[in-house]
C-alpha cells in the first residue's frame, strides 16, 4: 500500500515529467508543414525593406529607423513599423522559422540566407503601379516599390534557390505565401491627397485584380499554399480620422468614434477580393487560399477594448496633438516625436498608422485559426505534432 509521502513523490515526479514534455513541445521547432514562407505587401509586413533601401539608395531613413520603434520587443529600432513584433513575426515563430530576412539591400552573393524564406513587403509600397497610380494624381510618399516589383523580385532570386524548374516546384509546394495585407496605401494615399471616394472606389477592381494576377503568376510558378489577408476597419485609423476631423456627426459609428463611411469602403474590397478568392479557388481546386478577415478579427478591440485589455482606441501611442494624438507632419521617431505612451500594451494604434505589437498578436491568433482550420483539407501537409503544437501555444482559439 502506498504511503502519502510516496504518492505526493509520484505527484511531484509526473508533474516535473509533465512540464518537460510540454515545453520540450513549445520550444521544438514546428517542421513538417512548410520548409519556407515568402511574404509579400506593405508596412503592415516590412521587417526592414524599406531601411535596407533607404541604406543601399544612400538616401533619408525612415522614421522606424528610430526609437521608439522596436521598443517593446526588440529594444531597439529593426525597420518594423512597430513596437515590436509584426503579425509575419508571430507566424514565423509558430511555425519554427526564424524571422523572415528582407530582401531588398542584399547582395546576389548571399541569398543562401533565403532558402527558408524571405520577406519582400515593402513599407508605402502599392498594389497598383506607381507610374499608373501617378497618372491618376495619386502619388506615394515613401517608395515607387509595387507589389509586381516585389513579385518580380521573388522571380529573380527563386533560381538561387532550386536548380531546375521541377526542383522550384517542389521547394514551393512546401511553402506557405503570405500575400499582403496589401492595397491599403493605394486607397490611404488617394484618401489623404483629397481625391473623390467615387474615383477611389473605381481603384478597388484594379488593386483586386492585381492581388489576382500575382496569386496566379505564383501559381504557375508551384506555390500552392496561400494566406491572403483582408483589409482593416480604416475608418478606425488616427491618421484618417485626423484628414477628416469635422465630418458630420452622423458620419460616426456612436459605439466606437470610427468613421462609417471609411469602414464601409473596407468592407467592399475585402468583398471582392474574397469573391476573386474563390475564383482562383475554382480554376485552381488544388490550391490552397486561405482569405484572413483581418476587418473581422480587428473590429472588436474598437467595440469592447476592455475585453482585450485596451485604454486606447483612437489614440495614437507614439504621436503628438489633435484629438486623435496623431499630426501627419510629425512622424514617430523623427525630433522632436522621440517619445510614446508608456505602455504601448494598452493602445491599439502605435504611431497613427500602425498597429501595436499586441495587436499583431491577436491578429496572429486569427491568421492561426484559419490555418489550421483548412488543415484537413491540407491533407498531410501539417503533422500531428504541429497541431498538437499550435493547441498548447494558442489554447483560447481552439486551434
Amino acid at each position: 500500500m502506498a504511503t502519502s509521502s510516496s504518492c505526493s513523490s509520484l505527484k511531484q515526479h509526473f508533474l516535473v515529467f509533465l512540464i518537460v514534455i510540454i515545453s520540450s513541445i513549445i520550444n521544438s521547432p514546428v517542421n513538417g508543414c512548410f520548409t519556407s514562407i515568402f511574404s509579400f505587401g506593405d508596412s503592415l509586413t516590412d521587417t526592414g525593406n524599406l531601411l535596407e533601401l533607404s541604406i543601399s539608395e544612400s538616401t533619408k531613413p525612415p522614421h522606424s529607423a528610430f526609437l521608439p520603434y522596436g521598443c517593446t520587443f526588440f529594444h531597439r529600432p529593426t525597420g518594423r513599423f512597430c513596437d515590436g513584433r509584426l503579425v509575419i513575426d508571430f507566424l514565423a515563430e509558430a511555425l519554427g522559422f526564424s524571422f523572415l530576412p528582407p530582401f531588398y539591400g542584399s547582395k546576389s552573393g548571399k541569398w543562401e540566407k533565403f532558402r527558408q524564406g524571405a520577406n519582400f513587403a515593402v513599407a508605402g509600397a502599392t498594389a497598383l503601379n506607381s507610374s499608373f497610380l501617378a497618372e491618376q494624381g495619386i502619388h506615394s510618399v515613401s517608395t515607387n516599390i509595387s507589389l509586381g516589383v516585389e513579385v518580380n523580385s521573388f522571380k529573380h532570386l527563386l533560381p538561387s534557390l532550386c536548380s531546375s524548374s521541377s526542383n522550384c516546384k517542389k521547394l514551393l509546394r512546401k511553402s506557405l505565401i503570405v500575400m499582403g495585407e496589401v492595397g491599403g496605401n493605394d486607397y490611404n494615399h488617394a484618401f489623404k491627397q483629397g481625391k473623390n471616394i467615387e474615383n477611389i472606389r473605381r481603384l478597388v477592381p484594379l488593386v483586386v485584380d492585381i492581388i489576382s494576377l500575382s496569386i496566379k503568376e505564383l501559381i504557375e510558378l508551384g506555390a500552392v499554399t496561400f494566406l491572403v489577408p483582408g483589409n482593416f476597419p480604416i475608418g478606425c485609423s488616427p491618421s484618417l480620422l485626423t484628414s477628416f476631423h469635422g465630418s458630420e456627426k452622423d458620419q460616426y459609428d456612436p459605439l466606437t468614434g470610427c468613421l462609417t463611411w471609411l469602414n464601409q469602403f473596407s468592407q467592399h474590397h475585402n468583398e471582392l477580393l474574397r469573391k476573386e478568392l474563390e475564383n482562383i479557388r475554382n480554376l485552381h481546386p488544388q490550391i490552397n487560399i486561405i482569405y484572413v478577415d483581418y476587418y473581422k478579427a480587428s473590429t472588436p478591440f474598437y467595440q469592447s477594448p476592455k475585453n482585450y485589455g485596451f485604454k486606447e482606441t483612437l489614440k495614437a501611442c507614439c504621436g503628438i496633438g489633435g484629438l486623435y494624438n496623431y499630426d501627419p507632419l510629425i512622424y514617430c521617431g523623427y525630433p522632436p516625436l522621440k517619445q510614446c505612451c508608456n505602455d504601448p500594451s494598452s493602445y491599439i494604434s502605435w504611431d497613427g498608422i500602425h498597429f501595436t505589437e499586441v495587436v499583431n498578436k491577436w491578429l496572429a491568433h486569427t491568421v492561426f485559426e484559419e490555418l489550421m482550420n483548412t488543415i484537413p483539407r491540407l491533407g498531410s501537409l501539417c503533422p500531428l505534432s504541429t497541431v498538437n503544437k499550435l493547441r498548447i501555444l494558442y489554447p483560447m482559439f481552439g486551434v
